[in-house]
């Protein structure tokens, strides 16, 4: 009970008003007290449209079928739904397999692709389309092995790797062919802690810009030729003893790749970024009530340097089960989790719930205004077009629980970063010349509008960047990935408009086939963002 007290008397603190925040630390916004389901999973669509799900499993959720429309002859209860954040209205999904703990990936056709889970749902593939009125379609064997807590990734030539998983030591890819085969990775069995408690769960995987596959689990990384299934480099250990991955659980992201004079044959500097986690047998210890603190390490590695190392920092705050996610500025916002315990049920301590801005350029750390909404184990988040972050879920228990210590989370709500609040004028995209389908290596122009107040635009403060959406669940954003154009030209074409001259990334091993979120970033304020699409 103490804690329970403890929990109210720091949330009543929370609640000021929003006139007396200080919005360079950022707002946060409730857009719904309840959708119905938890967000462990999220992703979002080329529509705009959030798709979301728990497990289908877990227990009566807050929203039903109509009785005509019940996918099950004795559960009528959803556990997916489409969130619009424009208007707020939720729209149910029909998801029959389980999916708990399951992984995703856009492909380039804005199809999202959703794969393994628990139980019967453990070889199943998922698929729903951008449009009004779609739904899950499932393939019942889509996948060779079972896949849960499994990782995916986009690659160049736009099927998806799908890599681990509880007790499977292997990759493959999907979608399947009938003679689709699986590939064992030993580097799985050798960071392994213990069958229970792995401490590899949902690998960190990014692709690299040289087409191999960085592969990060519990504090060791190699790069991974995956068509030939080979070991092409064994990174050094990251220091500390700490495991980052679940169920010590921290988060990973390849840092913004810049393409300003990078070509087929120079590609660009490529970076990960991983912060949290915590010492490998702190979910021993959280089973028997002691819950050891997270760490505040973070660590940067260049993949492609010819003696790579870990360069180590801090973060403000210590952390476990945070969502790191790229802001179409370049910069890191680490949000979510606990400072204490593991991830699992009912087996971490004290919401952190100040975000943290992290600044690649600089390097420094900034501490945002915290929300009032514990996001514990199995919350989600996802940057969205008009610049917000979308916050959603919180189920560290079995089933819907809503009055456990953290109970089951059904609300969700908007982080605006700093950068929607001035001071300079944000920039509005007004066209795209080239329409939303760009060629590698080609021209893009972008006519925009910025007013200036009486200023001339400075080109020295102006960059265009492109995102990745990812799929996000337990941490982890996959696929996540940001570009910096090369910007050829800047010329004002009159008042207030403006054309800005790009090149398009030179290759698909830098920028895999699909869409991305195009933004216009001026002194720090990113428009918001169109979708484009590159490759077939």
């Amino acid at each position: 009970m103490a804690h329970v007290a403890i929990i109210i008397i720091l949330l009543s603190t929370l609640q000021l008003s929003s006139s007396m925040l200080d919005t360079s630390k950022g707002k946060w916004k409730l857009l719904k007290s309840s959708i119905g389901v938890s967000a462990m999973h999220m992703a979002l669509l080329p529509n705009d449209r959030i798709i979301t799900f728990d497990r289908t499993d877990f227990g009566p959720s807050n929203i039903t079928f109509p009785a005509n429309k019940c996918p099950r002859e004795t559960d009528c209860y959803v556990h997916s739904v489409e969130f619009n954040p424009a208007k707020r209205g939720v729209r149910p999904l029909t998801i029959l397999s389980d999916t708990w703990c399951s992984s995703g990936a856009l492909l380039p056709d804005g199809v999202l692709i959703q794969s393994g889970g628990n139980n019967e749902g453990e070889r199943v593939v998922r698929t729903i389309s951008p449009c009004d009125d779609c739904d899950w379609v499932e393939t019942r064997n889509g996948l060779v092995s079972p896949r849960w807590y499994a990782s995916n990734q986009l690659l160049p030539d736009g099927k998806v790797i799908i890599v681990g998983g509880r007790r499977q030591f292997t990759y493959e890819f999907i979608p399947r062919s009938l003679n689709s085969v699986e590939y064992h990775l030993p580097f799985l069995e050798q960071t392994l802690r213990t069958d229970l408690f792995p401490n590899n769960l949902y690998p960190f995987i990014h692709l690299n810009t040289d087409g191999n596959l960085f592969v990060f689990a519990n504090d060791r990384a190699i790069l991974l030729d995956y068509m030939h299934n080979k070991v092409v480099r064994n990174y050094p250990v990251m220091p500390g003893g700490v495991a980052r991955n679940y169920p010590s659980t921290g988060s990973s992201v390849l840092l913004p790749l810049t393409l300003s004079g990078a070509t087929k044959t120079t590609p660009p500097l490529a970076e990960v970024f991983i912060c949290g986690g915590t010492v490998p047998d702190a979910i021993d210890k959280a089973l028997a009530n002691i819950y050891v603190e997270g760490t505040k390490t973070c660590g940067r590695l260049r993949l492609n340097d010819d003696n790579p190392k870990w360069e180590m920092t801090e973060m403000p705050l210590s952390r476990i089960m945070g969502d790191m996610l790229l802001l179409p500025t370049g910069d890191v916002l680490i949000i979510n989790g606990a400072a204490c315990g593991a991830a699992g049920w009912d087996l971490a301590r004290e919401p952190v719930l100040h975000p943290v801005l992290y600044e690649p350029v600089s390097k420094r750390f900034l501490k945002m205004n915290p929300t009032t909404i514990p996001r514990m184990y199995h919350s989600s988040a996802h940057l969205l077009s008009d610049g917000r972050v979308i916050v959603g879920g919180s189920n560290p228990n079995s089933n819907y629980n809503f009055s456990a210590l953290f109970p089951t989370e059904l609300s969700i709500e908007a982080f605006s970063p700093p950068y929607l609040f001035g001071p300079s004028s944000r920039p509005n995209i007004t066209g795209i010349v080239t329409g939303v389908n760009l060629v590698y290596e080609r021209k893009v122009v972008v006519n925009f509008r910025w007013k200036g107040k009486g200023k001339d635009l400075d080109d020295r403060k102006m960059y265009v960047t492109m995102m990745a959406p990812s799929f996000t669940t337990h941490s982890f954003s996959m696929h996540q990935r940001l570009l910096v154009m090369e910007v050829a030209e800047i010329r004002q074409r009159f008042a207030d408009n403006y054309v800005v001259v790009c090149l398009a990334p030179a290759t698909a091993e830098v920028a895999p086939p699909g869409y991305y979120q195009l933004s216009i970033v001026y002194d720090g304020v990113p428009s918001r963002s169109r979708w484009v699409r590159i490759g077939s």
